[in-house]
């Protein structure tokens, strides 16, 4: 084990990297062959029933319409529904860019989430959005990244407390805390939401809600299932899950942030970085990366209960 250690130490920096890079380019061939094989029969089949719908229709009413005018029709359709607007449903549904519309647009190019489901027309739209999106992403980041200074202690504290009660080696603690952590974002940001979207949402299923959720906190954002009212929803409840979508998304992005930040504390993961950054042996902060957090999260207790922590018991 020893010596199959100090042979990867004894890598080359650029050889190192050309194992990342090797490792990223057979898990991305991995994804697509998998995604291939899961995905293509779907769309085939798909294509085939569009294309029978298409023969049927032909058949029946083809003698009444002018040649290539049913698909001529058909791309002006799809050029629309690829911006966002539909013609399909009753003259009583919102337009595409209502404020709660719009809001939520903003906050997908604030968040890097790109839904897709909407686009700007205009060319007046597009340029505002090149714009408003160059100044407006280093705001939210900066926004992110003062909300994620306050939060750190109160991250940090229920990690030392139970390294402090339970007697745990900083590495047991930190992988508990990430564990932790994890699941209690999985539970609030991911699986309470869907279960509301799945009870709002008529014609999706809890895995698909699941995946809405996961897709969006990930800043995936495909856009292939949003809260909208094609299904039936009341104009009342349309107005106010556009609004929730919209603070669940800042929400969410933090709470996925302090979640990712956790576990890149681990010592496993901080010992997989030191080995692609450099040939040097492993420090002490390296090998306990909790102990900062336990420091953080004590100074920020008050006198006399840091104290008590600190006290050894007897």
């Amino acid at each position: 084990m020893d010596s199959g250690r100090h042979t990867m130490g004894a890598l080359r920096p650029w050889a190192r990297y050309g194992i990342l890079v090797v490792a990223h380019l057979l898990a991305l061939g991995l994804g697509a062959a998998v995604l291939q094989a899961l995905e293509g029969p779907q769309a085939l089949q798909l294509q085939v029933n569009l294309r029978a719908e298409l023969a049927t229709f032909q058949a029946e009413y083809g003698a009444c319409l002018p040649p290539r005018a049913l698909e001529e029709l058909l791309d002006t359709a799809l050029a629309a529904q690829a911006h966002g607007v539909s013609s399909l449903g009753n003259g009583s549904e919102a337009r595409n860019w209502d404020l709660p519309s719009a809001l939520l647009f903003t906050a997908s190019l604030l968040t890097t989430m790109g839904y897709g489901h909407m686009a700007p027309l205009s060319a007046g739209g597009k340029a505002f959005c090149v714009v408003y999106t160059a100044l407006g992403l280093p705001a939210s980041l900066a926004l992110v990244a003062a909300l994620r200074h306050c939060l750190l202690p109160l991250r940090s504290r229920p990690g030392a407390w139970v390294a402090i009660h339970w007697q745990l080696t900083p590495a047991t603690a930190a992988l508990l805390q990430a564990s932790g952590l994890g699941l209690l974002v999985a539970c609030i940001f991911v699986l309470l939401p869907a279960l509301v979207l799945w009870g709002l949402q008529g014609n999706c299923s809890l895995l698909e809600a699941i995946y809405f959720c996961f897709s969006s906190l990930s800043t995936i954002g495909l856009g292939d299932l949003l809260l909208g009212r094609d299904h039936g929803l009341h104009p009342v409840l349309y107005y106010l899950g556009q609004f929730a979508l919209l603070g669940y998304l800042l929400l969410g992005l933090l709470a996925m942030l302090l979640t990712v930040e956790t576990l890149l504390e681990l010592p496993q993961v901080r010992a997989m970085v030191k080995f692609f950054r450099s040939r040097g042996p492993l420090n002490a902060e390296d090998e306990g990366g909790i102990l900062g957090q336990d420091e953080l999260a004590l100074s920020t207790l008050p006198p006399s209960a840091a104290a008590s922590e600190r006290a050894p018991a007897c």
